[in-house]
Order: structure tokens, then C-alpha cells, then sequence
């Protein structure tokens, strides 16, 4: 259980990662004249960054991308080069590159119920080796998009993580066919330059497909990040197992229903998250929301979230707080002088100490030590899965 807890910390740690390639996945670029498709190409970026980073790939993200290619004065969905492809890659330090095309052919008829066809072509780049893989190819209707870039990102997986354990089966399986119009408002939605056009076009596209997750998550970020908690729960609660979203989705699902007082909620939404993925800020944040229920199994949380990372005076200081309220005033003011070690200028540490010293308890109604408990909202699943399948993959004989 330690070695689990103490992943999120050793992602720090060089040494440990100094062998793990980093996956660099552009937008395949649209070859068809008078088409307005380039969504397309980002949709299949999308859904094979997400492919990879559900296996643990170190995945370059998009705003990372979307600097890179505006250092280099790139424009968006211009056709690239070899060289242009590789100069990305070498800009955002990735190992490996997905880089293609795909291409629309319409249907002539007015019979024919069909709106065309796509074909997909791509491949994956070695940097290291300067090698390229297997070509990826799909051919199919434009209504099936959802299906042909799912393919291809199952072909990707295998080529990009070879062991996984993943059959093509579930892999199929956990990803449904959605209809191409919510799709495309939801890529939109993704390259919308401004949080309204977001949350209209994530909006119109959850509206139309409900059960793609994709635009509720988004939604619930956006109106986290704005503070809107109740809008926020109304679609963060619409992201359901096996959305690989889903733990993310209740981590922030959790502190939205702490910030609106629903501390039975949020301890029901933190437990969810913590027995998936074992971060020191979930049993951070698992804690304040016992305390606040005055729930005596706090302070094991935060002892957890401590042994994750000691150097968080965060954590040491909720560890005190729940240590004072139940009147452990040494242990108490331990935690309290470690985390004015790592924080100094802390001055409500430094009141609470010295109430510890006194042996001073707690007292219904004083303002000045009620409700001190620290939340985190970092939520770190990412690199804790990325680290975990790097030692995994570490502890496999080659």
C-alpha cells in the first residue's frame, strides 16, 4: 500500500523515468478541397492521445502542441513535412510521433444514403531509432467516424504499448459509436478560442449525444474553474464508468460538493476516487471532509496523504488540525511545527501551535479555529498511471 501512495511523489524522480519515451500525436491533416472536415483530423488526435495516456504513455497534451507549433510559426492544419514533423517533436522533447492524412470521397447519387467515404493513412516515428512503424489504415463512411478513429487508435495502442494488457475487444468495447455531428461540436468545442463558444458547443454536443461523456466532463471543468459548483455537479454527475474521465470527473465532482457544504457527498465522491487511485491529494481532501463530518477516520487519511509526501506542509498541518480536535495537543503541535518548518510565514500554524502548547481545546463557536482544513485540487491521475506503468514496464523482463 506505501509503495502506492509514494507513486505521485517518485514521478519526480529522474532516474525513474529517464528511459520512458514521451508520444507526441498530431492532428492528421486533410487532404479534400471545398471540405470543412479539418475537425476530423483532431478527433482522431484526440482519441489516440487518449488511448495512450489510459496505458500509462507519457502523451504531449494539446496546449503543449498548440505552443510548439506557435514557436515555430505553424499554422493550424497546414500540411507538414517530414522535417516539419520532426522539428515538433524535437520542440516539445518527444520520443515518438503519430503524424498522417486522411481524405473525403463523396458519394455522386442521391440514392445512395452514404454522405461519402473517409480514408485514413498514418504512421508512427521512432525518434530515437529514426525508424517508422507499420502504416495505420482505416477506410470507411463518414457517419462512422467514431468507429474508424477508434481503430485507429486501438492499432496506434499496439504499436505504441505492445504489452498491454488491454484486448482489442474491451478496448472496443469502452469506447461507443457516437453520432458525427455531437462529435464534431465536441472537437469544436476543444479549438474554441473563448469559454463561452466552449460551453455552447460542448453544450449542443452533449445535448445531442448524452451518453458521450467527453462534452459533460468538459462542461463540469469549465464551470468548476468558473466556480459555478452546482452547474458544475449537474454534468460532472453525468460522467459514468468506463469514461476514463470517470476519476477525474468525481475528484472535482468531490470538491464542488465540498465547497457547497454536501461534506457527506464529498467524502462518498473522495472514497470513490481513492480506492481507484491512491493520490496523496485524494486522501488529502478524503480527510477534510470527515473532519468536517467530524469523522474520527480523518486522521488516518491524512496520515496517508503525509507518508505520500512529507515535504507538503499542507498535509501536516491538516494532520495537526485533526490531531487538536481530538484534544492530542503533542502530537498535535508536532505537526503543526513541521509544517512551519516547510512553511514559515504560516501564521495560522503558528496560532494553532501555540493553542496546542497551552493544551487549549477547541470551543463551539470560536471563528478563528473552526473550519481550517486545507483542500488540494491538483488531481494528479495522469502521471500517477504514467509512473506506474513506467515501473511496471521497468519490472518486465524485455
Amino acid at each position: 500500500m506505501r509503495r502506492l501512495l509514494l507513486l505521485s511523489s517518485l514521478l519526480f524522480l529522474p532516474s525513474l523515468l529517464c528511459g520512458a519515451d514521451t508520444f507526441l500525436v498530431l492532428p492528421l491533416f486533410d487532404l479534400s478541397t471545398s471540405q470543412n472536415l479539418d475537425w476530423i483530423g483532431d478527433s482522431v488526435a484526440e482519441a489516440v492521445s487518449e488511448a495512450l495516456t489510459d496505458e500509462g504513455v507519457l502523451v504531449v497534451d494539446r496546449e503543449d502542441l498548440k505552443e510548439a507549433c506557435r514557436r515555430l510559426s505553424l499554422r493550424p492544419y497546414a500540411r507538414l513535412t517530414k522535417a516539419s514533423v520532426i522539428k515538433i517533436a524535437e520542440t516539445v522533447d518527444a520520443t515518438r510521433v503519430m503524424y498522417g492524412s486522411f481524405e473525403f470521397h463523396p458519394v455522386v447519387g442521391a440514392l445512395n444514403e452514404s454522405k461519402g467515404t473517409l480514408s485514413f493513412s498514418a504512421r508512427i516515428l521512432n525518434l530515437k531509432q529514426m525508424k517508422t512503424g507499420e502504416e495505420i489504415v482505416e477506410l470507411g463512411a463518414l457517419e462512422d467516424v467514431a468507429a474508424l478513429q477508434t481503430r485507429i487508435a486501438w492499432q496506434a495502442l499496439k504499436q505504441a504499448s505492445p504489452r498491454s494488457a488491454t484486448t482489442e475487444e474491451e478496448f472496443l468495447r469502452n469506447r461507443p459509436k457516437v453520432r458525427l455531428d455531437a462529435m464534431e461540436s465536441y472537437v469544436r468545442g476543444l479549438g474554441a478560442a473563448s469559454i463561452e463558444q466552449k460551453i455552447a458547443l460542448f453544450t449542443k454536443a452533449a445535448n445531442m449525444a448524452p451518453d458521450f461523456m467527453p462534452p459533460s466532463f468538459q462542461l463540469g471543468l469549465l464551470y468548476w474553474n468558473r466556480e459555478e459548483y452546482r452547474a458544475a455537479i449537474e454534468w460532472l454527475n453525468k460522467v459514468k464508468p468506463p469514461d476514463p474521465r470517470f476519476h477525474h470527473a468525481a475528484f472535482l465532482l468531490g470538491l464542488c460538493r465540498f465547497h457547497t457544504a454536501d461534506y457527506a457527498g464529498a467524502q462518498a465522491a473522495f472514497q470513490t476516487v481513492a480506492d481507484a487511485v491512491p493520490l496523496n491529494e485524494v486522501f488529502n481532501d478524503l480527510g477534510a471532509a470527515q473532519l468536517r463530518r467530524e469523522l474520527p477516520e480523518a486522521v488516518e487519511n491524512f496520515r496517508k496523504a503525509l507518508a505520500g509526501d512529507n515535504s507538503d506542509p499542507v498535509y501536516h498541518f491538516n494532520l495537526g488540525y485533526a490531531l487538536w480536535r481530538q484534544r492530542d495537543f503533542d502530537a498535535a503541535a508536532a505537526s503543526f511545527r513541521s509544517a512551519l518548518e516547510r512553511n514559515p510565514s504560516d501564521t495560522v500554524a503558528t496560532y494553532m501551535l501555540d493553542l496546542c502548547v497551552q493544551k487549549s481545546a477547541p470551543r463551539p463557536g470560536d471563528s478563528r479555529t473552526t473550519d481550517l482544513e486545507r483542500i488540494k485540487e491538483n488531481y494528479e491521475e495522469r502521471a500517477y498511471r504514467q509512473l506506474k506503468a513506467e515501473l511496471g514496464s521497468a519490472a518486465t523482463p524485455k
